[in-house]
């Protein structure tokens, strides 16, 4: 009988895993240098330490296991209590409150406002392009606190209450007296369901009480997020037109006050946050403003959350920037690792021009915004207009941007554990808040026909790059020609061109010319393609992907 052939037991090891990328984290998610480098230039590099330390914690494994389960583990709404009463409660996983903890502690929501200090916005805003890496979900409720505290300031004696607490570092998430709290976080309700943007439509009735400054609201709100908050800015109308007010969901005496939630939306992404639709039934709210200048009462605050809205869109790009070049470096096909092939170095070079555009804009915003509260009147305008078409444009760009990232996975980044599908659905919601696409466009002319000064502070800002680059100087001329014969039908195309130019400027006058040089080239010059990974022969991707991926390449 024929001798059998003994073959090594390894080669028959089917669970071996190999070509395979090892986790990602820990890894620090403030080690990026167009992070660093606008921090420093807008005026915050005193926040540089505290940013580092945040972008370790960001990237460790503990925090993007919270990010996870309170995504994985979605909040539950719970309208009675077991005996029947109405408590209107969301319970969230604790890992959600870890993040928020984290959030408001390290200054991520109303901290800012309350520090004399040059450049606080922008550390804030450099903070959630860090700690953005672990989960979007719950910037919603920073977001809103940090952006409620300018529209409160108009009525000075509930900013005397209100505002030291939404400024605190302490997160406190049970429902209770607010001045009994160390903290408070806030939310607003603008949006009902015949109208949407178009606020004045609002159906939510404020009608006067006895008592001076103090309304009852009776209506129902399409979006409220984080209705867990503390306290609520929200339009009604009232006997002088559409009105601000600020609704406690605990009143002064102890009590709940009618915030009766009827559901929790079922949502595409941002699945860690609830959003929620209340009704409010004799609802106790305080007057913020005159009566009739509502929307320009919380005008601020839609300012604040647009540049949220850049922020994260930014962050999330970073993110999958990040997780895309972490698997390339270290996944092989066809003899040679992903990361040493043109055509994903291409892609790869592409998404990181993007990337660094989003965040070096976002940084620039971050410093208009802390000059312009400071009284800086030209800030002020270049603020106005250039938030929103950052807020057009960056965001416009993420679904994309984070459909090619998650593409370079392959189908690793289809799937769920990867963290990219979250990230994914993520992305359209920051073009939808805070105004839509055509919301803005129309918003950017509105600002340019109403206030010269916004077209002066916009091009006042490209002029310090002129000269450095013909497809840029050219680029600005054509802007010129589109603002001349400027109409709501061609509004996108306006904004779109405004914020690439833009963006060339910035990176003309404060990145490595092989950055500039492709932007340039791909989004102005005409040597472009439709897709990501469509960068001429002759850009520089070494440099590009040694600036943009941290670690060895």
């Amino acid at each position: 009988m024929e001798a059998m052939v003994s073959l090594p037991a390894e080669r028959y090891a089917t669970h071996t895993v190999t070509n395979q990328p090892p986790p990602l984290d820990p890894y620090d998610a403030s080690d990026d240098p167009v992070l660093l480098e606008g921090l420093r230039r807008e005026g915050a590099g005193w926040a540089e330490e505290g940013l580092r330390r945040l972008g370790l914690r960001a990237g460790s494994a503990e925090a993007q296991e919270w990010a996870d389960q309170a995504n994985r583990h979605e909040p539950v709404l719970r309208t009675h209590d077991r005996y029947g009463n109405r408590v209107d409660e969301v319970d969230f996983h604790p890992s959600w409150h870890h993040l928020m903890r984290t959030a408001v502690a390290e200054g991520l929501a109303g901290t800012p406002w309350a520090e004399d200090r040059p450049g606080a916005h922008v550390a804030r805003t450099a903070g959630g392009l860090v700690w953005g890496h672990t989960d979007a979900g719950h910037g919603c409720p920073t977001s809103m606190t940090y952006a409620a505290i300018p529209a409160l300031r108009k009525e000075p004696e509930l900013a005397k209450v209100y505002e030291p607490l939404l400024t605190g570092r302490a997160y406190e998430p049970e429902l209770s007296v607010p001045t009994g709290k160390r903290g408070l976080l806030a939310g607003m309700g603008m949006t009902e369901k015949q109208g949407g943007s178009d606020v004045r439509t609002n159906t939510t009735a404020a009608t006067p009480s006895a008592e001076p400054g103090v309304y009852t609201l009776r209506g129902h709100k399409w979006f409220t997020s984080a209705p867990m908050c503390d306290v609520f800015l929200v339009l009604a109308q009232a006997p002088g037109g559409l009105s601000c007010f600020l609704v406690p969901r605990v009143l002064p005496d102890g009590s709940r006050n009618t915030f009766r939630i009827q559901r929790l939306k079922d949502k595409l992404g941002n699945r860690s946050n609830a959003s929620s639709e209340p009704e409010f039934d004799g609802t106790v709210a305080w007057l913020v403003g005159p009566e009739g200048q509502g929307v320009k009462t919380i005008i601020e605050m839609v300012n604040c959350t647009r540049l949220d809205c850049v922020m994260m869109s930014a962050t999330l790009m970073r993110k999958t920037l990040v997780e895309a070049g972490h698997h390339a470096r270290h996944r092989s096909a066809f003899g040679a690792l992903l990361i040493d092939q043109p055509l994903m170095r291409n892609v790869l070079a592409d998404l990181a021009l993007e990337s660094e555009a989003a965040t070096t804009l976002t940084l620039r915003l971050a410093g208009a915004a802390d000059r312009a509260v400071r009284g800086d009147t030209g800030e002020q305008a270049f603020r106005r207009i250039a938030t929103a078409v950052g807020k057009y444009w960056v965001t416009k760009r993420g679904p994309a941007f984070t459909a090619e990232a998650l593409e370079c996975l392959g189908g690793n980044g289809y799937v769920e554990d990867s963290g990219m599908p979250r990230h994914y659905r993520e992305a359209p919601l920051l073009s939808i808040w805070e105004g839509s696409g055509n919301v803005n466009a129309l918003d950017v002319l509105r600002a340019l026909r109403r206030d010269q000064d916004t077209a002066q502070a916009l091009f006042g800002e490209l002029a310090l790059a002129q000269g450095a680059d013909a497809r840029l100087d050219a680029s600005v001329a054509r802007l010129k020609d589109l603002l001349a014969t400027a109409s709501e039908t061609g509004a996108r195309r306006l904004v779109e061109h405004m914020a690439l130019t833009l963006q060339a400027s910035l990176l003309v006058r404060h990145a490595p010319a092989a950055v500039s040089d492709a932007f340039c080239a791909s989004r102005l010059g005409g040597d472009w393609g439709h897709a990501f990974g469509t960068l001429p022969d002759g850009a520089d991707m070494d440099v590009i992907l040694r600036r943009a991926l941290p670690g060895d390449n």
